[in-house]
């Protein structure tokens, strides 16, 4: 059997609600959450994430009890519960008996208890207490009516540099490399006299007097995030034994660069996500959108599931802005519009005690008589009109490529500039295209990409060979590809490429350089129509070998020199970027890139501040912007969210959504 988030949707639509803590509250409290959850149309709440020191309050001493009353109360009132294995943060008697499974930091100061995620991904007490936990728990609640899915862990993320990690650290190391003399020389140790002559010379990368080797940083993130992949398996398979119809997950957090999720989730049944978008930032609804996306890739194109968000202000920042009315709902819907089968939050009530207390949750502390409440409540009903839309796909022709071994390479301390964020790239080149209406899903460097008409790697600085042959293949049969600055720089071991760069991708761009050169402030330059543009930060010393400069820098010593080329490869087209430029050439740079592919979006001439995003056979147009907009549509249809029918246009108030279902004409 196939397990997904569909098997926990079946029979259930939509999923709405959140993180439920009961081992905060008295009981009495219990009977009127469930109430109010059924009132609220909530019918999946996550329980246990931090309830291991209740659970266990001794080594191998359970207490059960309340959570067999839980899970009956949930059961009663038709809520499905996703239970969490609690091991993300230890009780104080493990630290405290077992001292040596407390992080060490990268200074070699020990982390201790008295808050969370307080272990070592490579101590053995650690895991061994883990597994014993997950028994316990799968044991006693195989065959539960409440139980719908399993919840591991809580936004895995956690590092340490203590000697058991470093013990684990080189076993991965000798099966990788097999041999000290092939370790030395993928790590270069031949530079600053760091060549290793036994293993136990070889540590994690601990605090240091300079800079540390980038290719030993680079092998130890993929180390750390491959442990916290083991402990995740070692759990997952626990589970599977005792119940092996019921679907596990873990809660991802966006764009985490410690954790590779490309290698996350094909381990998992559903893909999860936490999502605390930034209030106040203009790009936070493209930034969100490209999270949402990223999503949906991980997932394969499945429904996926959004585990946590905030129904108003949370307690982290240093200034925290509240919701005004509507934003929960617009951050929620826009969720459902990009593949999210389930919309829950953190977390239920609001804690009265502990470090998050300022919170805010479903329930506010002023209780459920209040604005904030009837919010939830009234969202929770209306997604009840929008089951249909469960499981339905959101097609996209363009694929945007994201790793995250090249992320951590391309961001080693010791570059040419710091200003270079991988992230920021990708969201740069995604805005033009989430202004346009045109759907993207992100996908890994080794991903098929025959599926699709348009191809954007706003910087791939780690490129394997196997990926270049793949990407020039693609172009070469038809595909469009585009490639941002200072990319196919270094091999898989951090290694620059020798030679007039991007070396393994030089044949199919048509085109070389010889010199990165970051920029001290705006550069000019223009298209080749004479249109003028800024370009920020970087540049690059290039020449076309075959390309056209479509544009090209007007100032400076690179005056004349293209910035922007375009080259016809086989039966497709490949262009490369060697600047950032300013987001109106982007704008322009993706009109063009979608001419060549092909590919239009979802509608014409979206007005700014307007999200529009097909799912199935449903559009969606959210307004984030701080006007009332008309936007036209195709029709006959009709808003799923109000039942209204819509030919010709709607109108959006700010913060307002509309779900619209194309109406078949009657006979």
């Amino acid at each position: 059997m196939t397990l997904g988030l569909h098997t926990v949707t079946e029979g259930r639509g939509l999923l709405f609600g959140g993180d439920y803590n009961p081992e905060q509250w008295p009981e009495e409290v219990w009977e009127q959450d469930a109430k109010l959850m059924r009132d609220a149309g909530v019918n999946l709440v996550t329980v246990g994430v931090f309830s291991w020191a209740r659970l266990e309050p001794e080594p191998g001493s359970y207490d059960f009890g309340w959570l067999d009353r839980v899970l009956d109360l949930m059961s009663g009132h038709g809520i499905a519960v996703d239970l969490a294995v609690p091991t993300a943060s230890p009780p104080p008697w493990l630290g405290h008996r077992w001292p040596e499974t407390l992080p060490v930091d990268e200074g070699g100061h020990r982390l201790w208890y008295g808050s969370r995620n307080q272990f070592c991904p490579s101590s053995g007490p650690y895991r061994e207490r883990s597994q014993s936990i997950t028994t316990a728990l799968a044991g006693r609640y195989a065959g539960h009516p409440a139980l719908a899915m399993w919840h591991v862990g809580n936004e895995y993320g956690e590092v340490c540099h203590c000697d058991a990690s470093a013990a684990a650290f080189r076993a991965w190391l000798r099966e990788r490399y097999g041999d000290l003399a092939t370790l030395n020389q993928a790590w270069g140790t031949t530079f600053w006299s760091q060549g290793y002559s036994e293993w136990a010379e070889v540590v994690p990368p601990r605090r240091a007097p300079y800079l540390i080797n980038p290719t030993q940083r680079l092998d130890w993130w993929r180390f750390c995030s491959g442990e916290l992949l083991a402990h995740f398996r070692e759990q997952r398979d626990i589970l599977r034994a005792h119940t092996p119809g019921v679907p596990v997950t873990t809660n991802f957090m966006g764009f985490f660069k410690r954790v590779d999720y490309w290698s996350f989730a094909g381990e998992q049944d559903v893909v999860s996500n936490d999502c605390y978008p930034e209030p106040g930032n203009p790009l936070t609804p493209a930034r969100t959108a490209l999270t949402h996306d990223l999503m949906r890739g991980l997932s394969g194109g499945r429904p996926w599931l959004l585990m946590e968000q905030s129904t108003s202000a949370v307690n982290w920042r240093a200034h925290n802005l509240p919701k005004p009315p509507g934003q929960l709902r617009l951050e929620s819907l826009q969720a459902l519009a990009r593949g999210a089968d389930g919309l829950c939050y953190f977390q239920w009530r609001a804690s009265r005690f502990g470090a998050e207390r300022f919170h805010a949750a479903m329930v506010p502390h002023a209780g459920a008589d209040t604005r904030l409440h009837a919010e939830v409540r009234a969202h929770g009903q209306e997604l009840r009109g929008l089951a249909g839309v469960a499981g339905e796909p959101v097609p996209a022709r363009v694929a945007m490529v994201f790793g995250w071994e090249s992320w951590w390479a391309l961001e080693e301390r010791g570059r040419p500039s710091d200003r270079l964020n991988a992230v920021d790239q990708l969201l740069s080149y995604y805005v033009p295209f989430f202004e346009r209406g045109v759907s993207v899903d992100v996908v890994p460097p080794d991903a098929d990409l025959p599926a699709y008409a348009l191809v954007v790697a706003p910087n791939l600085f780690l490129l394997g060979d196997r990926e270049a042959a793949a990407l020039t293949a693609y172009v070469d049969g038809g595909g469009v590809l585009v490639v941002g600055p200072f990319s196919g720089v270094v091999d898989p071991n951090a290694h620059v490429r020798t030679g007039r760069f991007p070396v393994p991708l030089r044949e199919v761009l048509g085109a070389s350089g010889e010199e990165w050169l970051p920029a001290p402030g705006p550069v000019a330059c223009r298209w080749e129509g004479g249109a003028p543009f800024e370009a920020q930060t970087w540049t690059e010393l290039l020449r076309a070998e075959g390309a056209e400069a479509v544009a090209e820098f007007t100032e400076g010593d690179l005056a004349g020199r293209p910035a922007i080329l375009r080259h016809r490869s086989g039966a497709g087209v490949a262009w490369y970027v060697g600047t950032m430029p300013e987001p109106a050439a982007l704008v322009s740079l993706a009109g063009r890139v979608l001419a060549d592919a092909g590919v239009t979006g979802v509608l014409d001439g979206l007005p700014p501040g307007v999200e529009a995003v097909r799912r199935g056979e449903v559009l969606f147009l959210l307004n984030h912007g701080a006007a009332t907009v008309r936007v036209p549509v195709p029709g006959p249809g009709v808003d799923l969210l109000t039942g209204s029918p819509a030919e010709g246009h709607v109108t959006l108030a700010p913060r307002a959504v509309v779900a619209l279902r194309p109406e078949v004409p009657a006979a």
